[in-house]
């Protein structure tokens, strides 16, 4: 048996409206000039393209920013990943799977979008895996 996670119509136009409000103004857009991480991805399916960059201090992510250009899923799906990261440990932000960034999104994605909502993650775990 499958497990579906049903959506109320209500709760996914709220959810639509967020990722649009974090594609126009998204947190933690920008550069670090003092990076000690950074790693590009770049999806070849439909250009998105992302740069993560982080200060790792005491086993810790001091800082956290994205650029890069992407549809709304790839860039609101950025900006809650480094949300959710600043301040947690290497160990933490490991931790993090798709199954987080799908429930941090709270909309279905499809298949063919699936690789936009990974973009960020794929781009923090090729930037922690740096060292």
């Amino acid at each position: 048996m499958y497990k579906i996670k049903m959506i109320e119509t209500k709760n996914l136009d709220m959810y639509k409206e967020n990722i649009l409000d974090l594609y126009k103004y998204p947190h933690n857009f920008g550069s670090l000039k003092e990076a000690t991480h950074s790693y590009r991805e770049f999806n070849a399916l439909c250009g998105d393209d992302l740069t993560i960059s982080l200060i790792i201090k005491n086993n810790k992510i001091e800082d956290i920013k994205f650029q890069g250009t992407g549809c709304a899923i790839s860039m609101a799906a950025a900006s809650m990943l480094t949300d959710e990261v600043k301040g947690k440990s290497l160990e933490e932000a490991k931790n993090i799977d798709k199954d987080k960034i799908l429930d941090m999104l709270q909309i279905p994605i499809s298949s063919v979008r699936l690789k936009c909502a990974l973009l960020c993650l794929d781009a923090l775990k090729g930037a922690l895996n740096k060292e």
